[in-house]
């Protein structure tokens, strides 16, 4: 048995996690989410093994970018080949793009409002 931890999941809190967990389905274009029996965890397994939690927090409130009053706590990177042409796709899932002045990056908030960059390989 090993001493040496191993990432189990990436756990994001949420207001609705179904919602969420369909955005980022959609968005990877990975499979389908796997909530618990009240929905108030939902498991998102990418094809690596890499899995993406949503938890239900009441009285939930979103990070603010770049301000910092509610501060975020983490962020995603994604890859994505092409940023121009992965925007549309983005925000017509229902991202709302924050920055888009760096080539290499561009900054967007999930539908619950947590950031996440779409960066060039």
């Amino acid at each position: 048995m090993s001493k040496v931890p191993t990432l189990r999941s990436i756990v994001l809190d949420c207001p609705e996690p179904e919602r969420l967990a369909r955005f980022y389905s959609e968005l990877l274009d990975w499979g389908e989410p796997e909530a618990d029996g009240d929905g108030s965890w939902v498991d998102l397994r990418g094809p690596d093994g890499v899995k993406i939690s949503f938890q239900r927090v009441e009285g939930y409130r979103p990070p603010e970018w770049p301000g910092q009053n509610v501060p975020q706590q983490l962020h995603l990177d994604l890859t994505a080949e092409d940023l121009s042409a992965s925007r549309e796709r983005t925000l017509s899932l229902g991202a709302k793009l924050l920055d888009a002045s760096n080539q290499q990056f561009h900054v967007y908030a999930d539908p619950d409002g947590h950031p996440f960059c779409l960066c060039v390989p």
